[in-house]
């Protein structure tokens, strides 16, 4: 199934912004005070892959050549994304000085662009307004990156970020009603319609946003039986040869069938932890040693 995992990994939210006249709209709702910028103006500079175990930057958009943004879209909130925004913020500027042909080394200042780094956050927690990458860390250090959190809560309307958020809580909702069917993708597609919410982009995607969401919630149930049978193999190995060897190796087959699957590294870890009761230390320098295999 080559299509599933680009789909699954193209989201709405990518697949909203990464068209000129949205993430245009974006920049106008992150910054309203200037009306120079037209969607001419906007490039897009999504990373494609910077991270082992398939890690993805939702959205990076280049304005004029002087300033990035870099957003991620999150209904669980995690204070890590200071950390992750500060690599896809170093990647993006690697393709930037490569692309330019910017000379690091010269002794003529190179002029990058002004970094804006957002996470709109579409859960229903209390979260701080900014994250920084000193909230990681203890003491003073030499680097620090700052997160604007954005929750939606503009007063118009029409502004896209409202908009998304609102999709997002409509799809919660039908959900919660419907369960991941395709009954439900056609109930939030029709509620955001009747309620004003990404019309125009629904409307003229209807068909693509349905296929995305289908994919979507039909990967999440195989992800959850696959989950099972590997689970339950390795623990049938485990006890039908009641050793260590046999233990080691539903480890190793559950990190690898994890790795194919392009599980983040710290979600393979955890389930080590829940299924094999390891500690969080040694699941962590198994998911190292069996990832690559």
């Amino acid at each position: 199934m080559p299509d599933l995992k680009r789909a699954v990994k193209d989201s709405v939210f990518s697949y909203l912004f990464k068209e000129p006249q949205y993430s245009w709209q974006l920049y106008r709702s992150l910054h309203p005070e200037d009306d120079t910028v037209r969607e001419e103006d906007i490039k897009l500079v999504t990373l494609a892959n910077i991270m082992t175990g398939g890690q993805y930057n939702d959205l990076g958009f280049l304005v004029k050549d002087k300033l990035i943004i870099l957003a991620e879209a999150q209904s669980t909130f995690s204070v890590n994304i200071s950390l992750r925004m500060l690599f896809y913020m170093a990647a993006t500027y690697k393709d930037y000085v490569e692309e330019h042909k910017l000379d690091l080394y010269g002794t003529k200042k190179v002029s990058i662009p002004r970094p804006e780094l957002y996470m709109i956050y579409t859960g229903k927690k209390a979260v701080p307004d900014t994250l920084h990458l000193s909230d990681l860390y203890q003491g003073s250090g030499s680097v620090e990156t700052e997160v604007k959190v954005l929750r939606g809560d503009a007063a118009d309307k029409e502004d896209i970020v409202r908009q998304y958020v609102h999709f997002c809580a409509i799809a919660d909702e039908m959900r919660a009603k419907y369960g991941r069917t395709e009954e439900a993708v056609k109930a939030i597609i029709d509620r955001c319609i009747e309620e004003g919410v990404l019309v125009a982009f629904l409307l003229a995607r209807r068909k693509e946003v349905e296929g995305i969401m289908v994919v979507l919630y039909d990967e999440a149930k195989v992800q959850e039986i696959h989950d099972f049978n590997v689970r339950k193999e390795a623990l049938e190995k485990g006890i039908e040869l009641g050793n260590e060897r046999a233990t080691e190796r539903g480890i190793s087959a559950m990190v690898t069938a994890m790795a194919e699957l392009s599980l983040e590294k710290g979600a393979v870890a955890e389930k080590l932890v829940r299924h094999f009761n390891l500690s969080p230390q040694v699941a962590e320098a198994k998911v190292e040693q069996y990832w690559d295999r």
